[in-house]
């Protein structure tokens, strides 16, 4: 029987869950679902002195671990080609995925729609990454899906008519819905309105189709272990409230690793929550005791979450206090806690292995001596280099 590790953005995501994701496949046969979000997803991992940053892909594919696609995951077929081809000619391995043939994908006009509605905002943007994940969301929810199963066995011919009945059908019902007309969105309303977008998207992604398998549960249950590789991070939770509309469409904690355990015969045996050692933010909302990042010690240029149209430039906080960081982490264990709860915690290096809270600093090492944390966790894990967890 596989053992199950779910790895879960403690905060607003950009935390390490792909150094965590890298470290936990270091042994025997592997397997990292994804189970929410999707390409908007940037997990760097530096291995061997190579760096890549995943966003479809599992973050364990150096030590060739398998990727598979769970239900829940919206894939963007029409990029995967490419960040496929980035990983193989850095690593010169061709990772091998796997879907759930009741995986849905994202489609050209989720992105553009996402693109046009964010750029209509103008300075209130929402913050979205502009991948379109909300838009598909909204788009299967509406009864407008495609599934990995469906793509498997139809032509390219048929995924264009197909997009073309989703564009006449609901796309165009969206944008009334929010007040854009295609005539004045410029760009985005001309790529809107052409069906050759829809065919050259039909295209390339059936072509990348062609880098997927549809996963058993019999594969499955042959690996040594599976690792949940989630998106985001616990405090942009669809369900958060605190900081809605600033959330994600999807939930970020163990509802879904614990669904996908269920529907596949697995077991979650243990969850590893993920924190730097102060707080990012990259995107628009709420950020409480937001300051300069050099307050908080000597922080390096964050090489991934670079700043760009959608979300801006990453943001800086200490983390509020012990008691603030557990609350969203007891709110989903919610008594359905795995048999083992780790915490890593990365980025010690630019705060001299502390912590940094507002209500005061806490040395990394010592944080399983405060009762509060050693209630909830039976081992930390740390990182003071981005390729060594320890």
């Amino acid at each position: 029987m596989s053992r199950c590790t779910a790895v879960i953005g403690a905060c607003f995501g950009d935390e390490g869950k792909g150094l965590v994701t890298d470290a936990l496949c270091a042994e025997g046969r592997c397997a990292v679902v994804r189970h929410n979000g999707g390409a908007q997803a940037g997990h760097t991992v530096v291995h061997g002195g190579k760096r890549f940053v995943f966003h479809q892909i599992g973050s364990g594919s150096f030590r060739v671990a398998d990727t598979v696609w769970g239900e829940n995951f919206l894939p963007d077929l029409y990029k995967l080609g490419e960040e496929f081809e980035s990983f193989l000619n850095i690593s010169g391995i061709a990772p091998r995925i796997f879907v759930c043939k009741d995986t849905k994908v994202t489609l050209i006009d989720d992105v553009l729609i996402n693109m046009a509605l964010e750029t209509s905002r103008g300075e209130s943007r929402h913050g979205s990454c502009g991948m379109g994940i909300n838009e598909a969301d909204l788009r299967i929810r509406a009864g407008f899906g495609v599934d990995m199963g469906w793509l498997k066995f139809h032509s390219a011919e048929d995924l264009f008519h197909r997009m073309k009945e989703i564009r006449h059908g609901y796309g165009a019902v969206r944008l009334k819905a929010l007040g854009l007309d295609t005539d004045k969105l410029g760009e985005y309303g001309e790529l809107l309105s052409d069906d050759n977008v829809l065919r050259s998207a039909a295209e390339q992604m059936h072509k990348n189709l062609e880098l997927t398998d549809i996963a058993e549960d019999s594969r499955l249950a042959a690996y040594d272990s599976i690792v949940f590789e989630g998106a985001q991070g616990l405090l942009l939770d669809s369900e958060n409230q605190e900081y809605y509309p600033h959330v994600t469409a999807s939930r970020t904690g163990l509802d879904e690793p614990l669904r996908f355990c269920q529907n596949h015969g697995l077991t979650l045996d243990s969850a590893v929550y993920v924190m730097r050692s102060y707080v990012t933010r990259h995107g628009a909302g709420l950020l409480r005791n937001e300051c300069p990042p050099e307050k908080l010690g000597e922080i390096s240029p964050d090489k991934t979450n670079v700043t760009n149209p959608w979300q801006g430039s990453i943001r800086y906080a200490p983390h509020l206090s012990p008691e603030y960081l557990l609350e969203a982490i007891r709110r989903d264990l919610n008594d359905r806690a795995p048999e083992s709860v780790g915490l890593a915690v990365t980025h010690l290096n630019e705060t001299g292995g502390m912590i940094r809270f507002s209500s005061g600093d806490i040395k990394a090492e010592d944080i399983l001596t405060h009762s509060i944390f050693s209630s909830v966790f039976s081992i930390i894990y740390t990182s003071r280099k981005e390729d060594e967890l320890v």
